[in-house]
């Protein structure tokens, strides 16, 4: 919106010619995303102690969880709107991969309110039933798979790209729509089940968001992209925006998220945000790279699947609790102590992933 108008004065102003540049207005982007996020929080916050939309605790949880019980929640409804007006604002909104990012990301989003206003009015941590929320998370991804498989922007839309190798790609033809369903879906709720202590969930997304950036702008742009041997897709560099409006509005909520927690971002938040890295890597080629930048998300989500399979076919526990940054607190991290060592993790598995560029 605004960047068509400045941009269109390049004509007349030649200064104005820096706006066609995605480098130039992902910075804007993050700096809109994270000034917006953080002057618009404390609004936000006394906002949602009025209605009372407050945090339900699990009962079975780390007994230090207790004194968070009634700080506020749903606050992902700052971040997502951030990032909304920011890529309003300064991205080309004739181009079709903007619009399948800002409906993913809003369309998870509002599967994450349902559940968490179901949460609050029912005073409980359940929330929406599970079949519910995942039929609605394979609804949205299905929408987005199916129209990415008949994009005709895109040379590659049944292709699967492996790292670390030269141009490797396997075509899985009509089955890459279940596998983009997958992805997205799984992505969405790996990141809610990361949200589980201060800081931790937004911070990984901030540190995902800033190696996506990095990952996108080199697939958009085509010499980078030749340069480095992965694949050239048109149009996708645009995107690279989005990933700073993530990582602003991320970066924006954690002064307010950062331990002990003003606010909690909520299902909204996660999910919204764990459907948009999702799409994210399925529009762009980088799903397998996706599970090393998101590498914690990962060992998140595996540490509850085999937390319940053991429990249920031996009766034992693999975990003091699951997902797993609960497990450490049990055994006595202290939870800042938690939240930054997973994110140091978190930064090494970026740089991991930034790696998959040069070493093919």
């Amino acid at each position: 919106m605004l960047y068509q108008l400045l941009y269109s004065l390049h004509e007349h102003y030649f200064p104005f010619n820096v706006f066609r540049y995605i480098t130039f207005r992902t910075a804007l982007a993050v700096i809109t995303a994270a000034v917006l996020t953080f002057v618009f929080a404390p609004y936000v916050i006394a906002w949602l102690k009025r209605l009372s939309l407050t945090q339900q605790i699990r009962e079975d949880g780390p007994k230090t969880h207790i004194s968070k019980q009634g700080t506020p929640t749903m606050g992902g409804v700052l971040i997502l709107g951030s990032i909304l007006i920011t890529a309003l604002l300064w991205m080309d909104l004739t181009n079709p991969y903007v619009w399948v990012m800002i409906l993913a990301t809003f369309g998870f989003g509002m599967v994450g309110f349902i559940d968490d206003y179901l949460k609050i009015t029912r005073k409980n941590h359940k929330g929406l039933r599970p079949c519910y929320k995942f039929a609605l998370q394979i609804m949205i991804a299905l929408g987005i798979s199916v129209f990415l498989y008949q994009n005709p922007l895109d040379p590659y839309s049944t292709k699967l790209s492996v790292p670390f190798f030269k141009q490797l790609l396997i075509n899985l033809g009509i089955f890459y729509i279940p596998f983009a369903v997958f992805v997205i879906v799984g992505s969405s709720n790996a990141v809610n089940l990361t949200d589980g202590i201060d800081g931790l969930a937004i911070g990984l997304v901030a540190i995902a968001a800033l190696a996506n950036a990095v990952l996108v702008y080199i697939t958009g742009h085509i010499k980078l992209a030749h340069y480095l041997q992965v694949l050239y897709l048109p149009k996708t560099g645009e995107l690279t925006i989005f990933c700073g409006a993530i990582f602003g509005a991320a970066i924006g909520f954690l002064w307010y998220n950062a331990y002990p927690a003003e606010v909690f971002m909520g299902d909204v938040g996660s999910l919204g945000l764990g459907g948009a890295l999702g799409t994210l890597a399925v529009i762009t080629k980088h799903e397998i790279v996706l599970a090393i930048v998101g590498g914690i998300f990962v060992v998140e989500t595996i540490s509850v699947i085999l937390q319940v399979a053991s429990y249920k076919l031996t009766g034992k526990r693999l975990f003091k609790m699951a997902p797993i940054h609960h497990h450490f607190e049990i055994k006595g991290w202290a939870e800042p102590k938690t939240v930054v060592r997973f994110w140091i993790v978190g930064i090494l598995l970026a740089l991991l992933s930034l790696s998959t560029l040069k070493l093919r």
